[in-house]
């Protein structure tokens, strides 16, 4: 009987080393895990067969116990703008994108971004959300497990287009830095001379401040970082970010101060505007009082209206007002675009699918 796919080892994700002891158990030498990392990473196989330098005894037994870790997405949805939300299972027929043990049942989505010479895709690092924000459908939908590094790779490679990509940003499904050792080892691949050797300055990490995660993702690479902000008064960010409670915004931008955002990497603060709630200019002035010191920039967002959560989107002249307050106050601010709202794909926006138990990702 055929051992069933879905618990099978994904290689995508592994690193040379990773690779070396899976050569060895299959009595190849070292150099193998070169040709497998070249053949996962600029090759992009989507079988081990593919990987034609390997004897083909070794191929059919490794297929036994690995696999590539690739898998299509099962759903599509196409934005009148052109933005396009991919939806992928989080457990079907040749991986599981799940760490074991943390949960399961919800499938993650993707959106991918088209913007003339630019394509940027915001993957999901987790299926759901334990963060709890209430302006979010991904928060509402509860934490359904940690997705592997190989799960998180596999939107990268896997998404239609994939060869056009020119960003990634981590923003989409989860909080990145809940489930830091996957996605570090997710930026690992796409930025190290043997895997992706993207420049850093290519992907973007958005974060509620988790600051245990937050400082090893500034000790380990330079990517760029978002922080979520979207109040400046802690009273009212708690009623909207209950994890306001377990990392205070002004210990996140205190440990924020003491890296360099100045040369090779961007500090942003995403401000999601409600009206009547965080969209006047007293809290403009405070915002940039908490920034000062900072290079930081500022990501002004209409609110995307979401069952249950009752604001509404602040007037786009309100919007204005704020941004250029905060310009003559020395904080860089800018109106961020709307794309893919008719399809859900808009921020805060993404829920993913939960399927019953048992059901296939068709």
């Amino acid at each position: 009987m055929d051992r069933d796919d879905s618990v099978r080892i994904p290689l995508l994700g592994m690193s040379p080393a990773e690779l070396e002891a899976v050569a060895a158990e299959f009595g190849l030498r070292r150099f193998a895990a070169g040709q497998m990392a070249r053949r996962l990473y600029v090759g992009r196989v989507e079988s081990i067969d593919e990987m034609t330098e390997l004897p083909q005894r070794v191929r059919q037994a490794m297929s036994e116990r690995y696999s590539v870790g690739r898998s299509a997405p099962v759903h599509e949805a196409l934005s009148s703008d052109g933005t396009a939300k991919y939806l992928f299972a989080s457990r079907s027929a040749g991986i599981d994108c799940l760490v074991p043990g943390t949960g399961g049942g919800i499938d993650v989505e993707s959106v991918f971004i088209p913007d003339r010479d630019r394509a940027t895709l915001c993957v999901s690092s987790q299926a759901g959300c334990r963060m709890g924000c209430r302006f979010c459908m991904t928060g509402a939908q509860g934490f359904h497990g940690q997705l592997t590094a190989a799960g998180i790779l596999n939107q990268i490679f896997s998404v239609p287009g994939a060869e056009r990509l020119t960003n990634v940003v981590f923003m989409g499904m989860g909080e990145p830095l809940d489930n830091v050792g996957e996605v570090l080892k997710a930026i690992s691949v796409m930025t190290a001379p043997w895997g992706m050797a993207w420049s850093p300055r290519r992907i973007t990490v958005s974060t509620i401040g988790h600051l245990s995660g937050l400082r090893r993702l500034l000790d380990e690479t330079d990517v760029h970082v978002a922080v979520s902000v979207h109040t400046p008064y802690p009273d009212e960010r708690l009623g909207l970010m209950p994890v306001q409670r377990a990392f205070p915004l002004r210990d996140v931008v205190e440990l924020l101060r003491g890296y360099d955002f100045a040369h090779q990497r961007r500090l942003s603060a995403e401000y999601i505007m409600w009206s009547g709630v965080n969209d006047d200019l007293r809290h403009a002035d405070e915002l940039a009082r908490l920034l000062r010191g900072t290079s930081c920039r500022v990501n002004l967002i209409r609110f995307h209206a979401i069952p249950g959560f009752e604001g509404r989107p602040s007037p786009r002249e309100r919007m204005e007002r704020f941004r250029d307050r905060l310009n003559d106050l020395g904080v860089t601010a800018t109106i961020r675009a709307s794309r893919g709202e008719d399809i859900q794909a808009a921020c805060g926006m993404l829920a993913g699918a939960k399927r019953a138990a048992g059901e296939g990702a068709e």
